[in-house]
């Protein structure tokens, strides 16, 4: 089996870190790698591994070990996830929309001082949505983008719930929405309304499970994207979708506060390019060192332009690596300054790192590199997609760098 991205010892991963990276990154090597092409050439979605995650366990593995899941944090969640992006982009990013509506609810909600009437709430509500996934192996999605800037948390989701008798009435639109058509509940976040004259904003949002089957939910519109093809993120229609109260993924009103303190949930869609970043220098190894599968056992590693390449590489791969691991090792509720900075920088880092890496694999493996039947074709054209991904886009992150630099909260250029 291939070497993991962060060696036990060296990085210094806890038990159950390094028990479930290497059940992903078997799994993933064996089961996903193969199919991965197949998914990309005809952008379908990844029907075989989600069976296999929820044969393997790993479809609850942030669901909380009380409630009968693997019980994983989110630096534990992350690491376990890059080892399935090494071998399936979209798989990967696929399966954190499905983890997060886990991870959310579960041990980053269970850190923050909620009411206990808030508390009992949550838990009742969850129990729900963590039975449909251990026991039926239900997929959740978590529609996100609506084209505006609400998905980068500038202003309210255009999406509304508006309460009626027995729970709400949602409508709204939600593009780039991964896993449509093959979620079986899709965890929206949208603004409540208690009438329909209610004032839109940002504190009334609402995460809530809709039913894929529910009358009035759609998906339209084709996907025919540059890369993470498999993710199948068609647009998602809600025209006056009944949900019932108990299909809250949180009570209302958390959700803001939520965001607010654990700004690094933000950060769980660099698992996938951290993977693909690794895959980019692991085909490049074994292509100079004639150990690609299926192609003749031809040695390139004795040219010192390919060498010096490499070294290129595996110095900027280093660098993001710990730049990464320090990020999500510092995830706490409330962060500092400092710490936040670091993720915004880690995000930025991972999602063009990733990319430049393809790049410099493609250049020192040469033209065969451009071959549908090799993979990193297609780890260029699904790293290209990381960097326009929200909330945190790489601009977005540069622009909140640069801020938080030069200016300490409260601040502003007319004191």
């Amino acid at each position: 089996m291939t070497h993991p991205i962060f060696d036990p010892d060296a990085w210094g991963l806890t038990p159950k870190q390094a028990e479930l990276t290497a059940k992903a990154r078997a799994l993933a090597e064996a089961n996903f790698a193969p199919r991965a092409a197949q998914y990309d050439r005809d952008a379908t979605f990844p029907t075989e591994n989600y069976s296999d995650l929820a044969e393997s366990g790993l479809l609850g593995i942030c669901i909380p070990e009380a409630e009968g899941g693997l019980g994983a944090d989110l630096k534990t969640y992350m690491l376990t996830a890059a080892e399935i992006g090494r071998f399936c982009g979209s798989t990967a990013l696929t399966f954190n929309m499905h983890v997060s509506s886990c991870l959310w609810t579960g041990d980053l909600l269970d850190q923050l001082e909620l009411d206990d009437s808030v508390r009992d709430e949550l838990h009742t509500q969850r129990k729900l949505h963590y039975r449909r996934i251990l026991k039926d192996g239900a997929i959740y999605a978590q529609p996100f983008s609506e084209g505006g800037a609400a998905a980068a948390g500038f202003k309210a989701f255009g999406t509304t719930a508006l309460k009626v008798d027995g729970g709400w009435r949602i409508n709204g639109k939600k593009i780039f929405a991964s896993l449509s058509g093959h979620a079986n509940f899709y965890g929206a976040l949208c603004t409540a309304l208690m009438s329909p004259d209610d004032e839109h904003s940002r504190r009334n949002t609402m995460y809530i499970a809709v039913p894929a089957d529910a009358d009035g939910v759609k998906v339209v519109g084709d996907w025919d994207p540059l890369g993470m093809r498999g993710t199948v993120s068609r647009t998602l229609l809600f025209e006056d979708v009944f949900v019932p109260d108990e299909a809250q993924l949180m009570p209302h009103g958390v959700y803001p506060d939520a965001a607010r303190h654990w700004p690094h949930m933000f950060m769980t869609l660099t698992p996938s390019y951290m993977g693909i970043a690794q895959a980019c220098v692991d085909f490049t190894v074994a292509y100079l060192r004639g150990e690609v599968p299926g192609m003749p056992p031809v040695k390139r590693r004795m040219y010192p332009t390919k060498q010096l390449a490499v070294a290129q590489m595996q110095v900027m791969l280093e660098q993001t690596k710990a730049l990464w691991f320090q990020a999500v090792s510092e995830a706490r509720p409330d962060p500092s300054k400092d710490s936040l900075m670091r993720a915004w920088a880690a995000q930025h880092t991972v999602m063009e790192n990733a990319n430049e890496l393809a790049q410099l694999a493609i250049r020192t493996c040469g033209g065969q590199a451009m071959l549908k039947s090799l993979p990193l074709e297609r780890l260029y054209r699904d790293s290209r997609c990381g960097s326009l991904m929200l909330p945190w886009t790489a601009e977005l992150c540069l622009d909140m760098l640069g801020k938080g630099t030069l200016y300490e909260p409260g601040e502003n250029d007319d004191d």
